[in-house]
């Protein structure tokens, strides 16, 4: 028997509250429910996110095809929704769920995240010389996430001189 969609309750003062970037979006992390597994990282709009809160199904909005989509309608791997939370600055979601089909991952894979970094967390925005984006928070924006550090943190990564590997520096 296929899970039961479950409406989560919310208000139109919580869906204001919510810190959008500068293009109307806010990070979706999911999460399985009793694994705690993190499954999928997603972008939502508001009307993404009302119509998860609603219909208890995770909607995202895809910034490559500019369109809602629901996940598994295409593939069969639904989401069924059993809690959402907010951080405390109000720019991040992360919703619970109970998943069914073969995985949260277009690859078919349980989950997205699966493979590990070789260098140190802090290390995988520096990858390969590439300088990290900053945040899309608005101009004046004083929240800690609302730009990077001035200095790149200790040790990071950069291109190596060898094939497939990266050296560290401190």
């Amino acid at each position: 028997m296929p899970p039961v969609t479950t409406p989560i309750p919310f208000t139109v003062e919580e869906l204001d509250a919510i810190a959008f970037d500068v293009d109307g979006l806010v990070p979706a992390i999911v999460q399985e429910q009793g694994t705690n597994q993190v499954l999928m990282f997603a972008w939502m709009n508001r009307d993404a996110l009302e119509r998860t809160l609603e219909t208890g199904r995770t909607w995202f909005w895809s910034r490559s095809r500019q369109e809602f989509w629901c996940k598994g309608e295409t593939s069969g791997d639904r989401q069924y929704v059993r809690a959402g939370y907010y951080d405390g600055d109000m720019d991040v979601r992360l919703f619970v769920l109970e998943p069914e089909g073969r995985g949260a991952a277009h690859t078919a894979n349980p989950a997205c995240f699966l493979r590990a970094s070789r260098a140190p967390l802090a290390t995988c925005a520096r990858r390969a010389g590439r300088r990290p984006r900053r945040a899309r928070h608005g101009p004046g924006d004083t929240r800690p996430a609302a730009g990077l550090r001035s200095s790149p943190p200790a040790p990071y990564c950069r291109r190596p001189a060898g094939p497939r590997g990266l050296e560290i520096v401190d």
